[in-house]
């Protein structure tokens, strides 16, 4: 059963037998209630936690948990207070006076982060399953965190110095063109492409983005007023002839891609395409922001990994995003950006306007867990997770849907499906919910006219290979509904 609902349905339990104790009657120990209900220990405190947040319990440590006094039942809805129930529809001009795409533009990203009803297999996730990230590790970092001396202290703007130089030497290599001076700590990737497009050129300006590429882009070009402009994309990366085409059309200073397992194709920039972006970028007098997402989502069948853009970069022209947040938890927002010379400067006072710094516990417990033997056997773990999810969905595709599935590469979290011309990608969603299963339609992942139809599959937050290829054969039962309607 699903965490979510297992902890509801057990906190309705106990809700209705509270309302039975007298005053200060204790609860059955918790692990009376994990015999009794079948359910996890975690399902247990996490139904009691609710319980106390609404006021019907109490926790006394060392003892037990006890009903509270003077409980009473909730009160029934009343009328809001006089203004609370004015008319709101003026909103609708103020908010539409500024003609952005600023909700639509987001929903991608809601639709990634919102957690699927019961019962339903879901290939959108952005982030692995519960069951693939290193809780243990990441609970003994926190609380070795917390213990270390001035763990609570207000921590450097730009982030701890040793935080820092680990990311530099994880970025550049050791003794490559980074320093921990060179590096800022942000609250996790999306922080930092955020801070990157506000920083690196003004409102009104283009930028050039790749296509498809990461919702996630192109909600935060956007939200900062720019003009977006898509470079596409093929097997080996961005088109380095329409780049540079791009670059001179446009005068763009600023150009986004993500170089290795791309967002939504799954491409790898090639070898040669690589010294191309950053002479074409170099000559136009631009920044790359090179979106470093994945590289902790390598497959154990992977290839030997190509150096980030910013390892190769000599002078200044590369701003390079990683996080830690994908391969350890979605709650570890802990990720860097990096820049030379005075770019550096202009994206720390961004962030500074914007969050002040990064959490110092948080920080203290990402240096613990990178420092502990267990995160690279974690890593090795995951990759191989990865690597037979993506064999057991990759099979069922070539199984229910044959002819689909292009080439991909052994590496991310994620499948480009390539719908026939006049497919409704839409409504083939709609039906795959129906049958049973989330999927990712193509259109929000490009700034323009899409020139075909497509879906993304990801395979990362499904709990097993078993249910990947499960969702895969309920998306078939949605295709073929929808291909005869």
């Amino acid at each position: 059963m699903n965490e979510r609902s297992s902890v509801t349905e057990l906190a309705d339990i106990l809700r209705r037998e509270v309302e039975r104790y007298p005053e200060g009657r204790k609860l059955p120990s918790s692990r009376a209630l994990v015999e009794r209900h079948q359910v996890s220990p975690v399902t247990v405190s996490r139904a009691v936690a609710v319980l106390a947040a609404e006021g019907l319990v109490v926790s006394r440590p060392g003892a037990g948990v006890f009903r509270a006094a003077a409980f009473a039942p909730p009160a029934a809805p009343t009328a809001p207070p006089p203004g609370r129930s004015g008319d709101l529809s003026w909103q609708e001009v103020a908010l539409s006076a500024d003609a952005g795409p600023r909700t639509p533009a987001a929903e991608p990203l809601l639709a990634t982060l919102n957690v699927p009803a019961p019962g339903v297999v879901d290939l959108t996730g952005g982030y692995p399953h519960a069951s693939l990230l290193p809780e243990r590790l990441l609970a003994a970092a926190l609380a070795r965190a917390g213990r270390r001396p001035g763990a609570w202290d207000r921590p450097p703007v730009e982030g701890l110095t040793e935080l820092r130089g680990w990311f530099a030497r994880d970025i550049g290599g050791n003794g490559g063109p980074l320093d921990a001076g060179d590096v800022l700590i942000t609250a996790g990737g999306q922080s930092a492409l955020t801070v990157a497009l506000r920083s690196l050129v003004a409102p009104g300006a283009p930028v050039l983005v790749e296509s498809p590429t990461y919702p996630g882009t192109l909600a935060a070009a956007w939200a900062a007023g720019l003009r977006v402009v898509p470079v596409p994309v093929d097997a080996d990366g961005v088109r380095t002839d329409l780049l540079a085409a791009a670059f001179d059309a446009t005068r763009a200073r600023l150009f986004v891609c993500q170089p290795l397992f791309q967002n939504p194709t799954g491409a790898v920039l090639s070898a040669e395409r690589r010294a191309e972006v950053l002479r074409i970028a170099r000559t136009a007098g631009a920044f790359v922001v090179e979106d470093d997402f994945a590289r902790r989502l390598v497959h154990s069948d992977s290839p030997a990994l190509p150096r980030p853009l910013a390892a190769d970069d000599p002078d200044g022209v590369v701003v390079h995003l990683r996080s830690l947040t994908k391969a350890a938890s979605p709650n570890l927002r802990v990720g860097a950006l990096t820049a030379r010379g005075p770019a550096r400067q202009r994206l720390r006072a961004t962030q500074v306007v914007d969050s002040f710094f990064v959490s110092r516990p948080l920080q203290e417990a990402a240096l613990e867990l990178v420092a502990d033997p267990g995160w690279a056997r974690h890593l090795r773990t995951l990759g191989a997770e990865l690597r037979d999810r993506r064999t057991a969905t990759v099979a069922a595709l070539r199984r229910e849907l044959p002819g689909l599935l292009g080439a991909f590469r052994p590496g991310g979290y994620h499948l480009w499906v390539r719908l026939p011309d006049g497919t409704d990608e839409t409504a083939l969603a709609a039906a795959a919910l129906r049958a049973g299963v989330l999927v990712a339609p193509g259109r929000p992942y490009y700034a323009a006219e899409p020139p075909a139809p497509h879906l993304r599959l990801s395979y990362a937050g499904v709990d097993s290979p078993a249910h990947a290829a499960e969702g895969v054969h309920r998306l078939r039962r949605a295709y073929e509904e929808t291909a005869v309607g």
